[in-house]
């Protein structure tokens, strides 16, 4: 899976800074931004980052890293990721990687900004949190490993020049119906995965849903189900998310 996550990432480049009600902003602001985020905006896992910044209401710029110059396995680009991979974090005080504790780092540091309620109510404590916490771990370990494997195949294969290896696709397909069908049992009880209220257990699903529903031929997996096609509509048409869409539709660099 790791191979094909560098080949899907080396597909879409994007550079510039983003705020709140924004789309990139002018070269001035890019260099006041306090937070950059290492990888093309295609990147599901890059997409991830976006999402939450914007949750958070946090400026961040979007540095273009060229995969096929090799710059990912860079001595200055290793020092941010060590595994040569995007995405990489940086803000004032720390570097990280991997998408989904970028996506908590940016939930406990700038805590007062923006969606506040992101890794659960402060008043619901550590149950609240274990709450989302076991979603964005089942994220992690049961919808990203078939739901990616999908994606490739489908949709970033093709426009490599790659033959779509069928077999994969019906494996993966089969995997992923299963946990779905335990995501509509838990959406007919709650709103959102981890309640009623949205959260990183929702958000850290979206880049990988998006492509399923808008960019492979296997919509149904969510949209035929029907608390997750509710769900999918919630939160699929959030300004933020559609934000993060527009920055994945830009024109790549030449």
């Amino acid at each position: 899976m790791r191979s094909s996550i560098s080949l899907m990432q080396r597909l879409g480049e994007s550079c510039g800074t983003v705020g709140k009600n924004s789309a990139y902003l002018s070269d001035g602001e890019a260099m006041a931004a306090p937070v950059t985020v290492y990888g093309p905006a295609i990147s599901p896992a890059v997409a991830r980052v976006a999402a939450c910044l914007l949750e958070k209401d946090v400026p961040f710029q979007i540095q273009q890293v060229d995969m096929s110059k090799g710059e990912h396995k860079s001595p200055s680009f290793l020092k941010l990721q060590p595994f040569g991979q995007v995405p990489a974090f940086k803000d004032h005080l720390t570097t990280v990687f991997e998408s989904r504790a970028i996506c908590r780092y940016i939930c406990d540091q700038y805590t007062d900004r923006g969606n506040q309620t992101l890794l659960g109510k402060k008043e619901d404590g550590a149950v609240g949190r274990a709450a989302v916490e076991q979603w964005i771990e089942t994220e992690g370990q049961s919808f990203n490993p078939p739901s990616l494997a999908i994606i490739f195949q489908l949709a970033f294969a093709p426009m490599m020049g790659r033959t779509t290896d069928m077999t994969v696709v019906e494996q993966n397909e089969a995997k992923l119906a299963k946990v779905l069908d335990v995501y509509e049992q838990r959406l007919g009880e709650s709103q959102y995965l981890a309640g009623d209220d949205f959260s990183l257990a929702d958000l850290v699903h979206l880049p990988n849903a998006h492509f399923i529903v808008n960019r492979t031929n296997k919509a149904e997996l969510i949209t035929e189900r029907k608390n997750l096609a509710r769900w999918w509509d919630d939160v699929s048409t959030r300004p933020t998310w559609k934000e993060v869409v527009e920055l994945q539709n830009q024109p790549r660099p030449s």
